[in-house]
């Protein structure tokens, strides 16, 4: 079967970014199918930009088209749009161009289902349409689009995905409960996003911490530091630690993104806070396995109780707990597996209180990470899925 899949994001291990796309295609080459992927360039990718408009390489098997258009979360929001949509039209000509089956479009950003769109309409491709985040729910709840106008288009593209795809794939259950109860549609099938049980199962014996992170009881983020992704609660946190005397926890936050310098400023005076720059997930392994607990805040907004973030996958690979803010199919997980701990997204206390009991039980902790990795092998197990995905599209293919 030939597979193109339009994803703006792709990333190999060797970058610091969702593997999602790269494992699954890795795996159905092996099973001796045809993968091209048409992707873009992510700062946080190992793919680097090349020259001219357009660079092509063979990852692993993987045929990877890169449109060289560069994407970076500190973009502004006009630029970062300009992006999405140059990347949607010029991914329009391989669609139009490309050999395929089956069609792959993983929104968001909704506009990378043009190419989708193009693909199912002028060339009669079989379409899946790949929900990893509600697209525009999602940026306008986080005022990322506020014209109305925009919000119109955005809202007529998104439905147009879904009427036009044979099936929709979605990275949560909440999302399939949303689109069901909000537009009706019913073709849906969730495929979560999965733990790297071999990655993240083992300390990689070249990583060491340094020093004072081998001294301290570590509460990590990984990932974006911007209003999304709620960075300025894990700050308020660190402060209220550093009040009651509890030197002994470190908020830690590996990352970068649109706050990162704000907090580096207000953090000044707060030593139980500490941030470090990007790094590929192969050095992050012993970051997550030597780390109390994984910190996995977003705003509370109801759009993002549905999100799958990958971070939380990566914790219950490495065995470690999880302290969460959504109040959606996560909370219910965790709480089922006691394999973690949901607090409010907009109250630092409850979470700095739980750092707390967690430092202070650590028979406890490692129980909550034994459920963790059971957790990581049961539901989240990659081959699973990677299969899981491979019947969608062989369905939309024979049908």
């Amino acid at each position: 079967m030939r597979i193109v899949y339009f994803y703006q994001y792709f990333c190999t291990p060797k970058g610091s970014w969702g593997t999602r796309v790269y494992e699954f295609a890795k795996r159905w080459v092996a099973q001796g199918h045809q993968v091209t992927v048409v992707t873009s360039v992510y700062y946080k990718s190992d793919l680097k930009k090349g020259k001219g408009l357009v660079s092509r390489y063979t990852v692993d098997g993987i045929d990877v088209i890169q449109l060289n258009i560069e994407i970076n979360n500190k973009q502004g929001i006009l630029k970062r749009i300009q992006t999405f949509i140059g990347f949607a039209l010029l991914s329009s000509f391989y669609a139009l161009k490309l050999r395929a089956d089956v069609v792959v479009a993983s929104s968001g950003p909704i506009t990378a289902g043009i190419p989708g769109l193009v693909a199912r309409y002028l060339r009669r491709r079989k379409l899946v349409f790949e929900v990893r985040d509600l697209w525009p729910d999602g940026a306008i709840e986080m005022g990322l689009l506020n014209q109305p106008i925009l919000q119109r288009i955005a809202y007529a593209l998104e439905k147009r995905c879904y009427r036009a795809a044979k099936h929709i794939v979605t990275l949560s259950p909440g999302m399939s409960d949303n689109i069901r109860q909000r537009l009706g549609y019913t073709h849906t099938t969730s495929v979560p996003n999965a733990s790297d049980l071999d990655l993240f199962g083992a300390t990689p014996p070249e990583v060491t911490l340094p020093d004072w992170a081998r001294q301290k009881k570590l509460a990590l983020y990984t990932g974006n530091v911007g209003v999304v992704n709620n960075s300025e609660l894990l700050l308020e946190a660190a402060r209220s630690l550093q009040q009651l005397g509890r030197t002994d926890i470190q908020v830690v936050l590996i990352g970068d993104g649109q706050l990162k310098a704000k907090l580096l400023e207000e953090s000044k005076d707060v030593d139980t806070f500490t941030m470090v720059g990007v790094m590929p997930k192969t050095e992050l392994v012993a970051w997550v396995r030597q780390s109390m607990v994984m910190l996995v805040p977003l705003r509370g907004t109801p759009v993002l109780d549905t999100s799958s973030p990958n971070k939380l996958f990566e914790a219950l690979s490495a065995s470690t707990p999880v302290i969460q803010t959504t109040q959606g199919w996560l909370k219910t997980l965790l709480e089922e597996y006691e394999a973690g701990y949901t607090v409010d997204a907009n109250d630092p206390q409850p979470l700095v209180e739980r750092l707390i009991a967690m430092a202070d039980h650590p028979e406890r902790v490692e129980q909550m990470g034994s459920n963790a990795r059971s957790l990581a092998e049961k539901e989240f197990n990659r081959e699973v899925l990677s299969q899981r995905m491979l019947e969608v599209l062989q369905n939309a293919h024979s049908s």
